[in-house]
């Protein structure tokens, strides 16, 4: 098995030493990309498993090179189909995988066996966090920390998230307060090179970013269907303060999909164009096989920006997509705005 960890020690001296190296730039939404960037202003040695077909763009404050599209959690939950999936975005040049909940992070590892050194790997603990009152503390979350470091046989992650409340206004100052705490606690203690938070409110985003400059990565949803808010967006404030984005549920979790496989797969490619065209966040599908990862590495390839007809079809998907919400997702639609 190919072994190149470093050790915690290593990885806290060399990342303030690439942190110093790399000239400032803006967050997700205006970054540069390396598919872009004129006069070989990026050098592509640096970036995980780099293909030229695919892009990548900084993100923010981390000046990491992300590829614009990551590989998101709750699919594809055989070893062998995962395997197969994580295979599959390592050639196409996807070098970002966020693995959270029960059992999501050691088959992710698994998966990536042999190969970690390979992508930017994001983790957060569904349950055991602050939507849970028992997890509300620094000292608390630092554990959980250290519970899924040692589950994962890892001395340190790349991101370490906080998911919180959906909407994360519902916390109190203390809670948001303790929450960060522990996220930088956990850096400085080299148990995690960047930090950030996932939630499903947009003022509290706002908040956050703009009161604890220690915050470098956020995660919400962003669909076919998401676009700035005319009024208090979130988006200058995530250039304002550089943080990184990104975009979980871009399909609303399967619900822009119909029954034809063809037709499925043509919708999850004007998805993604319409989400890059934005040029706001990186979207983290899910993916449930290795064809699907290679129809979204395809979409990078295609024009970006949607034709009259295709933003007709997009539409009229997005609005079957809306209508055919269960229950448990209608929140997405407070994300029409963001």
């Amino acid at each position: 098995m190919e072994d190149k960890r470093i050790t915690r020690r290593q990885f806290i001296r060399d990342s303030a030493v690439v942190a110093a190296g790399v000239a400032a730039g803006l967050g997700v939404a205006g970054g540069e990309s390396a598919k872009a960037a004129a006069g070989g202003a990026v050098d592509t040695s640096k970036i995980l498993s780099y293909n030229p077909n695919m892009e990548y763009r900084r993100l923010g404050k981390t000046n990491l090179m992300v590829s614009a599209v990551g590989l998101g959690g709750h699919s594809g939950s055989r070893d062998k189909e995962r395997h197969d999936i994580v295979s599959h975005c390592l050639d196409a040049g996807i070098n970002f995988i966020d693995s959270t909940g029960s059992g999501e992070l050691e088959r992710d590892l698994r998966a990536l066996a042999g190969r970690r050194n390979k992508v930017y790997f994001g983790i957060s603990q569904t349950g055991r966090e602050p939507r849970n009152p028992e997890f509300r503390t620094a000292k608390k979350l630092i554990g959980v920390l250290d519970d899924m470091l040692r589950r994962a046989k890892m001395e340190y992650t790349d991101l370490w998230r906080i998911t919180m409340y959906e909407p994360g206004g519902r916390h109190s100052f203390n809670t948001s307060y303790e929450s960060v705490e522990a996220l930088t606690r956990a850096k400085k203690q080299g148990k995690a090179r960047f930090i950030g938070f996932s939630s499903h409110d947009r003022r509290w985003f706002k908040f956050i970013i703009e009161y604890f400059p220690e915050v470098e990565v956020i995660l919400f949803p962003f669909t076919t269907m998401s676009k700035a808010a005319p009024k208090d967006s979130l988006f200058p404030a995530l250039k304002k303060c550089d943080v990184g984005a990104f975009g979980i549920k871009p399909f609303a979790a399967g619900s822009l999909f119909t029954r034809g496989r063809e037709e499925n797969y043509r919708r999850a490619r004007l998805a993604i164009r319409y989400i890059l065209y934005t040029n706001t966040v990186l979207p983290i599908p899910g993916f449930n096989n290795a064809s699907e990862v290679d129809n979204v590495a395809k979409a990078v390839m295609e024009r970006r920006e949607l034709d009259l007809k295709e933003k007709v079809e997009l539409d009229n998907a997005a609005s079957d997509m809306w209508a055919k919400l269960p229950a448990e997702y209608q929140w997405l639609k407070d994300w029409e705005y963001v």
